[in-house]
């Protein structure tokens, strides 16, 4: 059994004992390979999207940053920020697709985690890379935000909002919105970061 946020939708994770335990945000998308390929595609091969599972943090005492693949920022589970991400699935061929954990112990220490994906390379077909996120943690159902919404040519897209609450636990409630760049998402939601351009 699962829950299924819509769009706005804000739920909060319940604790079934005195710690939230490991949460796990895993990212999976359809690859989707063309039905006929094409004389050039033939000779030099097709490109498959990247897709990148990342997150914007801010943690209590004021520290804030990102992690994602993008200049090789998977950050820490036992440590600052207490949020790590697994690899980076540069094709979407892997059955697991990418995973987010974030240390429930710590909720007291975390005071929001912005869920966000961005098309790394790759035509921006959002349609097509029919992504989907599910939040699991221990002893309850798994909570899915579907990406049922498209862009035609934005790259990145906001997905959830983590935010605590009263230092017990956090709500994730469904955004779905779409940006050009990690900076236009950042002004959105007021995270006050500097970007540069980065690679993997």
């Amino acid at each position: 059994m699962a829950v299924e946020l819509k769009k706005g939708q804000k739920v909060s994770l319940e604790k079934k004992s005195n710690n939230l335990g490991e949460i796990v945000v895993n990212l999976n998308w359809n690859q989707g390979e063309p039905k006929k390929k094409g004389f050039l595609q033939s000779i030099f091969g097709s490109k498959n999207v990247d897709l990148d599972l990342a997150c914007l943090f801010e943690l209590k005492d004021g520290r804030k940053s990102a992690i994602q693949a993008l200049g090789n920022q998977f950050g820490n589970l036992k440590e600052e920020p207490y949020i790590a991400l697994d690899g980076d699935d540069r094709t979407g061929e892997q059955t697991g697709g990418e995973n987010l954990r974030i240390n429930g112990n710590m909720v007291a220490k975390i005071k929001r985690i912005l869920i966000f994906s961005f098309i790394y390379e790759g035509v921006a077909n959002w349609k097509q890379v029919d992504g989907i996120v599910t939040v699991k943690y221990p002893g309850n159902e798994d909570i899915i935000v579907r990406m049922d919404e498209y862009a035609t040519t934005e790259r990145l897209c906001a997905i959830a909002l983590f935010e605590n609450v009263e230092d017990r636990t956090f709500s994730v409630e469904k955004n779905i919105q779409f940006f050009r760049s990690q900076t236009d998402m950042d002004k959105a939601y007021n995270w006050g970061l500097k970007w540069t351009p980065g690679r993997k």
